[in-house]
């Protein structure tokens, strides 16, 4: 099965964006059904709030540190291999979870589910930049990013019955037979592009600095509401963060191979691309948690309904997300961006203004926009990135990407919480999430529909940035070329950027 990745027909190419997908779903799946079951897990295992959360940060926290050399290793070592190496372990992490005894153990085993999760993750768009031609990828990006869609749909309802019906340990046992069928048959159906020629060196120091930055920085972020943001621990993980970040950008401009590749952020339009990645995930990927927040906290709603009512949040994009790809591929990727991030800005604008009674309307009709908006926005930025990396890099132009989009999903949820640290205590805001305080009488709903408005008003702000470094995607790209004529793989699939952008500067 190990044919050149242009020797693949159209049938083959959409088996491996159904076997990517589908991990994608997975991996989705289970990080919004762990969310939903906290409260049981905190219960079940007789532990605090504290390690429950850090359940959550865990996998966070490995899957943005691998996602950096995830990418980079599938340049050199083959997508495949990583594809279902990174797979499998994920699926030997989800079933140890379903197993934990303990708070300390379920969280040692998210680390390890986050690790291999990070593989896929970093690898799965990689193989659909080899795989599928310009004039088509759009189309699969966006056919792909449906499967987070599906997931965030799944995630609520499934979970909440899952755990009423079957107990919190099956929210891991489910996804591990979708592990071990996407391991099996991406094994026998993705391609094993042959390594960039000679052997590349591992960047072990780059790597280690790497992984203190994030790991101070999200631990930092993750922690600053229980621990104080002027405590002596928070200020300690920024001084980290800010050392061995110079240390690292040191590094990393005086080796021959760093961890992270220069040549790929060189391009202008990759630049912009991650830019917007971290303005827009920063404004995106708390909606969920302040919307729950208001509907299950100030209102209180059960966690089922209030994961009906997100449902729109979701539905739209599976349908709208192949077509933003699709006009992405036709018109290039900045005219549906800007559409969507005019949509995005609308619709958060519409969200800021929620009040202390449940409004259907008010709550539906701006995430139905937002899902629409979401549809035309997220494929193009992926194609906008991937098609400005140089040419046999787009394992590590996918690595760095994703784990700006991991930085930004961090930062939206850290900006979530201070918002409610304005207006709440801390315990109490804490408690609340979780659905294990029942202590909520008019003032406390007053505040917290409060925070949630200023949230949205938070969020409309770094989507207007986002939609400003979008406008300069629209003047066409250089032409994409490889970093090295030796380094590229002979039978990779060269995107160029004058192929992706050509329908931009007609």
């Amino acid at each position: 099965m190990d044919l050149k990745t242009t020797d693949r027909g159209p049938a083959s190419r959409w088996i491996i964006l159904a076997v990517v997908t589908m991990v994608a779903f997975v991996t989705n799946l289970d990080s919004t059904i762990v969310i939903i079951g906290l409260p049981r897990i905190v219960a079940s295992l007789h532990t605090s709030i504290t390690v429950g959360l850090w359940t959550v940060t865990a996998y966070i926290i490995t899957s943005t540190v691998f996602l950096l050399p995830a990418g980079r290793w599938s340049d050199s070592a083959g997508r495949r291999v990583c594809f279902v190496f990174g797979l499998a372990l994920f699926t030997v992490g989800t079933m140890l979870c379903g197993l934990a005894a303990s708070g300390t153990e379920l969280i040692i085993f998210r680390l390890i589910q986050g690790a291999g999760g990070s593989f896929a993750v970093a690898t799965g768009t990689p193989i659909l930049v080899d795989v599928f031609p310009p004039s088509e990828l759009g189309r699969a990006l966006g056919a792909n990013a449906t499967a987070w869609v599906v997931g965030s749909i799944v995630g609520p309802v499934a979970g909440g019955a899952i755990v009423s019906g079957l107990g919190w340990r099956w929210i891991f046992y489910v996804t591990v037979p979708f592990g071990v069928i996407g391991a099996l048959l991406g094994w026998l159906v993705i391609p094993n592009r042959a390594p960039s020629s000679g052997r590349v060196r591992n960047d072990w120091l780059g790597i280690a600095t790497f992984a203190v930055v994030l790991v101070s920085l999200l631990t930092a972020l993750s922690e600053g509401l229980a621990w104080g943001w002027t405590s002596w621990r928070i200020i300690s993980l920024f001084g980290a963060c800010v050392i061995f970040g110079v240390l690292f950008a040191f590094l990393e401009t005086h080796i021959d191979e760093p961890l992270f590749d220069l040549a790929v952020v060189r391009n202008t339009h990759y630049r912009v691309g991650l830019a917007i990645g971290l303005f827009y995930g920063t404004g995106f990927f708390a909606t969920t948690f302040l919307l729950a927040f208001y509907l299950q906290g100030a209102l209180r709603l059960s966690p089922l309904d209030a994961g009906l009512l997100l449902i729109p949040l979701s539905a739209p994009q599976i349908v709208l997300a192949p077509l933003g790809g699709h006009i992405a591929d036709r018109f290039g990727p900045a005219r549906p961006m800007l559409f969507g991030l005019v949509l995005l800005i609308s619709s958060a604008v519409w969200l800021a203004q929620l009040g202390p009674k449940l409004d259907i309307v008010s709550v539906v009709m701006p995430l139905i926009l937002m899902s629409v908006a979401n549809g035309f926005t997220w494929p193009p930025l992926v194609k906008a990135v991937m098609s400005a990396a140089p040419a046999g890099r787009s394992g590590a132009a996918s690595g760095i990407f994703y784990t700006v989009r991991y930085i930004a999903s961090s930062l939206s949820f850290t900006l979530a919480l201070v918002v409610a640290e304005v207006t709440l205590p801390p315990a109490l805001a804490v408690r609340i999430y979780l659905g294990s305080s029942h202590v909520v009488n008019g003032a406390t709903v007053h505040a917290l529909v409060h925070s949630t408005d200023i949230g949205f008003k938070l969020f409309v702000a770094f989507y207007v940035v986002a939609l400003f470094f979008a406008v300069a995607l629209l003047k066409p790209a250089r032409v994409r070329q490889p970093v090295e004529a030796s380094a590229a793989p002979s039978n990779a699939l060269s995107i160029t950027s004058e192929s992706a952008f050509t329908s931009e500067s007609a």
